[in-house]
């Protein structure tokens, strides 16, 4: 059981109040794991200032909920894999594309494989891409500049990933049909 507590826009420090808020206007509600990290006024606005950037950046949606599933997945952080299914198929990104996702293989969709193929590999080798990786994925057509959104989507994911593995949110009733467990390691 997590220690916690998953604020309100009431309940949160005054510091934090407004990024609820904006998030109670984008999503419908105030997505648990944001209430988490109201705790921390410093937290929360930090990552608003950078997911905002990232959904504003040269990726389309569907590559960035590519990248944000691919990196909750190998996070192993339960509560963004269920939140980022559901925005991903919300995309129109395929269900099939999807399900590889979620068990740790790429997606069919060629430029999404290579999204998939680059957030794996940041987390994994810590950034330190070898000349391969990046060729490859300027080969399937991205630029040198998109291989830097990547970094800063994965630095949004990181937060969400890291917070949620930290503060264990309860799944929202909305994306319980998306619910995740981690292989046990």
């Amino acid at each position: 059981m997590s220690s916690y507590t998953v604020h309100t826009i009431e309940s949160a420090p005054v510091q934090s109040r407004p990024v609820l808020e904006q998030l109670q206007q984008s999503f419908g509600l105030v997505p648990n794991i944001a209430g988490t990290m109201a705790a921390s006024p410093v937290l929360i606005n930090g990552f608003i200032g950078l997911f905002q950037r990232v959904h504003t950046s040269s990726l389309t949606e569907p590559q960035i909920q590519t990248v944000l599933l691919t990196d909750a997945v190998t996070n192993a952080s339960e509560w963004p894999v269920a939140f980022h299914t559901a925005l991903a198929l919300k995309e129109g990104v395929h269900p099939a594309d999807v399900d590889a996702m979620r068990h740790g293989d790429l997606p069919k969709d060629a430029g999404l494989a290579a999204l998939s193929t680059l957030a794996r590999t940041l987390i994994e080798k810590r950034g330190r891409l070898a000349d391969s990786d990046h060729r490859s994925f300027i080969d399937a057509g991205f630029s040198a500049e998109q291989v830097l959104e990547v970094i800063a989507v994965v630095a949004a994911s990181t937060i969400t990933n890291y917070t949620s593995s930290v503060t264990r949110p309860p799944l929202e009733a909305m994306f319980e049909e998306f619910v995740w467990h981690a292989p046990a390691r």
